[in-house]
This record gives C-alpha cells, sequence and structure tokens, in this order.
C-alpha cells in the first residue's frame, strides 16, 4: 500500500542532533554542576557528553531517552533535588533551545502535504518544549497530531504515540511510516506495524539502523524522492 501518512521524531530527525543539543548541553552541565570541575566530569560522564567536542558520545543515555529517565540517572549526582524540581529545569532550559532544522522544514513539510499525506510528531521529549520547538520553526501548524512522553500514550520504543496518530488522522498503521534517528524510533514503527524509515542526522550510523529499517536516508530532506519512489 502507498504511504499515506507519515509520524515523525523530532530531535535527530526534524532537527539536527548534535548541532541542536551538542554546545546547548555544556550550558547545562555547567550549570547543573555549579562550576565544580569534578561534578562537571561526573554529570558529563553519566550522559555519556563529551566534554572536550561538545558532543554526545553514540552510547549517551541521552538519545531517545525521556526527560524522566535522563533526570533519573542524575539525580543520584544531585542530592536535595528533586526528580520534579530537576525536569522543570531541563524542561525549561529545552524549550527556549535553538533548533537547527535537518533540512528546510517548511517548504519539506508543505512538499509532503502536497502530495496528500498526513504528518504528526511522536518524541520522547515532554509535548510542551516539542510544541515550542515546533511553533519557533513555524512549522507546528503543519502537524495533525503532536505527542511527547508525557501525553497520554507512553514513549518509544513502544507503540502507543504511533497508534494514537494513525487513528487521529483516520488511517491504518500499515499505511504509515515512522521516521526517526534511533533504535528507538524503527522497533516503535515495527511494533506498530509502520514503515520504519531511519535519518542519519541523530547519533546513530548507517550500519546501527539499517538492520531494522525498511530504508535509511541521509536526511529527511530526502523522503518526498522516496515516498514517490515507493510502489
Amino acid at each position: 500500500m502507498p504511504i499515506k501518512g507519515i509520524v515523525f521524531d523530532k530531535d535527530g530527525t526534524l532537527f539536527d542532533f548534535q548541532a541542536t543539543w551538542g554546545a546547548w548541553s555544556r550550558g547545562m552541565i555547567e550549570s547543573e554542576s555549579g562550576g565544580d570541575p569534578e561534578l562537571r566530569e561526573r554529570i558529563a560522564g553519566v550522559l555519556g557528553y563529551d566534554l572536550g567536542a561538545n558532543r554526545f558520545r553514540p552510547d549517551s543515555i541521552v538519545i531517545a531517552s525521556t526527560t524522566e529517565t535522563v533526570a533519573e540517572h542524575l539525580l543520584p549526582l544531585l542530592p536535595g533535588t528533586g526528580k520534579a524540581e530537576l525536569m522543570d529545569r531541563m524542561n525549561a532550559r529545552a524549550t527556549g533551545a535553538p533548533q537547527v532544522e535537518a533540512a528546510p522544514l517548511a517548504a519539506l513539510l508543505g512538499r509532503l502535504e502536497g502530495m496528500g499525506l498526513r504528518l504528526g510528531v511522536a518524541t520522547n521529549d515532554t509535548e510542551a518544549p516539542a510544541r515550542s520547538h515546533l511553533r519557533a520553526a513555524g512549522v507546528e501548524d503543519r502537524f495533525a497530531f503532536v505527542a511527547g512522553f508525557d501525553s497520554g500514550w507512553g514513549g518509544k520504543p513502544e507503540a502507543g504515540q504511533l497508534m494514537a496518530f494513525a487513528e487521529a488522522v483516520g488511517l491504518d498503521p500499515a499505511d504509515c511510516a515512522m521516521v526517526g534517528d534511533s533504535l528507538h524510533d524503527l522497533h516503535a514503527a515495527r511494533a506498530a506495524g509502520m514503515v520504519a524509515v531511519g535519518v542519519l542526522t541523530g547519533v546513530a550510523g548507517r550500519d546501527v539502523l539499517e538492520p531494522e529499517a525498511a530504508v535509511v536516508l541521509d536526511s529527511i530532506a530526502e523522503l518526498p524522492d522516496w515516498i514517490a519512489s515507493q510502489p
């Protein structure tokens, strides 16, 4: 069946992961460590963040994790800090983080809409920052469905968000594609019965994604031509 709907991951898919979050995360680490160099190194180590390169390592826990999961890993290093308090700080910082588009989004999404496709976003970020990022890029209204891990359908690699997208737009999951940069995204696609499409604008390499994907693209810029080529 031809693809009729696309649900996108956000970080590493719509927005280039390292370009968006690499340098910004250094500021978060500095803030949470309070200038303590030993604590800074420990926080970076837990997050899988290379302080010299200002980039996340491929094995970072941050990749595809929810805000709650990241906070739970950090809490042992921050005695006296509650999880809700830490998550609030993380979400507040994330809301204002400048996003680097993986491809010119307005033009790309307009082209996909012109092909008759219904569009959605399923992210392991929380919904409010996700909507803020889409709004800042001028594309929030292009999506018929936006879900974070806190929106009521769980997070990836479970299929709840993807099934909710299909229901919201009135499509069979088999007629939809999930586009993402991580194994969490591709496993969610398979669990939902959607076509799994990998992109290389996150941290995972082609060798990691290809065994789980129908196709791996350099970026979402290649998506319209790939969809048009499908029988």
